[in-house]
């Protein structure tokens, strides 16, 4: 990936990779991850040009006062990339996080859009699946080296069976960078504060109105079969609010699809044959 920057508006310098021609795609990864989560998608979308951020206190961006690690404020550095590179429309695959920057801009700034493709994410977050993101927050990993990370998660990770080590592997290397401590995590570790104060409640706001401000917008849905974070009743309701939205229960895959298995792809490109 070409790395290139660009400044926000409070100063933050953040990287992000723009390749290829074609309408263009903004990959939106999940809470802690970054460009390199979409590695396995990019080539499928030879025909488009691929723009991937990283957000702040992620991968290649600087990191900022944990304050600022909002979807809020994620989602007005997106709008700021956008008038970077001179786009007044683009099409958004978000991954969990990037899922819910794409609904806020739905409800601010619906005129950027022309479409979005939501992998495992939804206006409802299962409380497991809250409860399990702060298990491993802003902490180094225990293993020492990529090999023993990835036969961790090939042993631990049940809800994604029949993944293969090597694709393990590329998962913790896209995740961790290696140190004479051994494996470090690619994010500011701050960002734990940001997200605990947040949990303090159990009382969730109401971010229907979000999904609803999709209205009108090409839109899909992608579900790891095995997801503790969107479950199949919420799934439902989007379906039942969105009718016409492309959708896939992704078999063997927990929060998060990779994005190229045969369903997840099958319904990528669907969608992209309509914006």
């Amino acid at each position: 990936m070409n790395t290139k920057y660009y400044t926000t508006s409070d100063g933050i310098q953040i990287g992000y990779s723009d390749e290829g021609e074609g309408k263009p795609l903004l990959l939106l990864s999940g809470l802690t991850r970054n460009a390199k989560d979409f590695n396995h998608l990019v080539p499928h979308l030879t025909d488009y040009r691929v723009i991937r951020p990283d957000y702040r206190g992620r991968g290649r961006s600087d990191h900022a006062p944990y304050q600022t690690y909002t979807v809020e404020i994620e989602a007005r550095d997106q709008l700021e990339l956008l008038d970077h590179l001179a786009l007044d429309q683009v099409t958004i695959i978000g991954t969990s996080r990037g899922g819910l920057i794409a609904m806020l801009l739905a409800a601010v700034a619906k005129q950027r859009l022309s479409g979005v493709c939501l992998n495992d994410i939804g206006p409802e977050i299962a409380a497991s699946g809250r409860k399990y993101i702060m298990t491993y927050l802003g902490r180094r990993p225990p293993q020492k080296t990529y090999e023993d990370a990835a036969a961790m998660r090939a042993k631990y990770f049940t809800d994604f069976p029949n993944v293969p080590m090597t694709r393990w592997l590329e998962e913790v290397q896209n995740q961790f960078t290696l140190s004479d401590r051994g494996l470090e995590i690619m994010y500011d570790r701050n960002l734990r504060d940001a997200v605990g104060e947040g949990l303090k409640t159990t009382e969730q706001p109401n971010l229907w109105p979000l999904f609803d401000a999709l209205d009108g917008l090409p839109l899909a849905l992608l579900r790891g079969t095995n997801s503790n974070l969107l479950t199949e009743e919420c799934a439902q309701e989007m379906q039942r609010r969105r009718p016409d939205m492309s959708f896939a229960n992704v078999p063997d895959r927990g929060h998060v699809p990779f994005l190229d298995e045969v369903e997840s792809l099958d319904v990528i490109h669907k969608f992209l044959r309509m914006i």
